[in-house]
């Protein structure tokens, strides 16, 4: 098959985060046999086409060099708050669909990631003879549809311009289902490095946690349930892997509890460091709320540690329901996150359950193994047009 691939996150670079798993997932379809070619946004000037790993990468321009600031920093809804980001915004659509319209004579089928700008703008570059358009919501995109009647309302259209929607999570699959996506979206979770996570069955490195420092990560409930473990003479450390905007209240809060010899914020670190901080952990806590996915939690399996995760995690659950020895948090509460965290720490059993269990993540979430499931999915609409 000849896939063209729409996104507004892609490796610019060796080491670069944004949309790595997207690149991990095209790999492996090029290894298949199918020929792949991506269209995403410049940055900040940097347009044209390059060849990455085997894929053509077409970065289109869509605006002055200044102003191409809205993709790869995760920071294009904020700046949707202006009125220079909105026109940006118009451009970056209106690039992208214009893209899209060029190059879909020589595609068997469009792959859109995000239903917003992806999937927009592929609605936009619609017309007769257009391939079959497979649809993947990511997360992000997905909450706006939660907050938002008007995302609502604009993503209508999109989702059923789709011949097929993936998802990343059941807990995505059901807020594309009461959006208006038909058929019944597909559950297909992105591929991981699964192995560069080393498995290590010693912990001894406390409590870690890994995520941007946001709201929405409730970082603060592990800080306070580590603190009342330390109350109860049950002291551990806590590691908190990332960065973001909430680090600075985070930091005070550790201080405040009297932990500040006890909690270490590493900062942003590279994504290669990270496996090697969890195969150390005895504990994973992850108290997000509303979750795509919550990659990190199946990471912190395969390195055959034991998880805390919050009932309301989203994603997430698809992944701590299936490992027996998982702790799923009912409330937000620190005491209730501290007798979870202590029922786990240094408990054998349940850190052998996590190995099992973080194995078949590990064989699950192979680039090769996603692929070919993905290839099912694309075949399949190319099959019915």
């Amino acid at each position: 098959m000849r896939v063209l691939a729409v996104s507004h996150a892609y490796p610019r670079f060796d080491g670069d985060l944004a949309g790595a798993f997207l690149e991990r997932l095209y790999e492996a379809l090029t290894a298949r046999g199918h020929t792949v070619r991506v269209i995403v946004p410049a940055d900040q000037g940097q347009g044209g086409e390059v060849r990455r790993r085997g894929i053509v990468v077409e970065r289109v321009r869509y605006a002055t060099a200044r102003r191409e600031t809205l993709a790869y920093r995760g920071t294009m809804i904020q700046a949707l708050r202006s009125p220079a980001g909105l026109l940006a915004f118009r451009g970056l659509v209106r690039a992208l669909a214009r893209a899209v319209g060029a190059r879909a004579g020589d595609a068997d089928v469009v792959h859109a990631n995000w239903w917003v700008p992806g999937g927009y703008a592929v609605w936009r570059a619609r017309r007769v003879g257009m391939p079959p358009c497979v649809l993947t919501l990511h997360g992000t995109d997905a909450a706006l549809l939660q907050r938002s009647w008007g995302a609502r309302l604009i993503a209508r259209p999109v989702l059923q311009n789709a011949q097929a929607v993936t998802t990343v999570s059941s807990f995505l699959a059901a807020i594309a289902e009461r959006a208006g996506a038909r058929p019944t979206p597909v559950v297909l979770p992105m591929p991981v490095d699964g192995g560069s996570v080393p498995t290590s069955l010693a912990g001894g490195g406390g409590v870690v946690t890994v995520g941007r420092l946001t709201r929405q990560k409730r970082l603060q409930l592990v800080i306070e349930a580590v603190a009342e473990l330390h109350a109860r003479g049950r002291g551990m450390h806590l590691t908190v892997v990332g960065d973001g905007p909430e680090r600075s209240a985070l930091e005070g809060t550790a201080v405040r509890l009297g932990l500040r010899e006890h909690v270490r914020f590493t900062g942003a670190v590279p994504p290669e460091a990270v496996p090697g901080l969890l195969a150390g952990a005895d504990v994973f806590a992850f108290p997000a709320r509303h979750e795509g996915f919550g990659l990190a939690v199946a990471e912190a399996l395969m390195a055959g540690v034991p998880v805390v995760v919050a009932a309301d995690g989203g994603g997430v659950l698809d992944i701590a329901r299936e490992c027996p020895g998982a702790e799923i948090v009912p409330v937000a509460d620190a005491g209730a996150w501290a007798a979870a965290i202590g029922r786990l720490n240094g408990n054998a059993a349940a850190r052998s359950k996590a190995a099992v269990a973080g194995a078949e993540w590990r064989e699950r979430l192979r680039p090769a193994a996603v692929a070919e499931r993905f290839e099912a999915v694309l075949e399949s609409v190319c099959r019915r047009t």
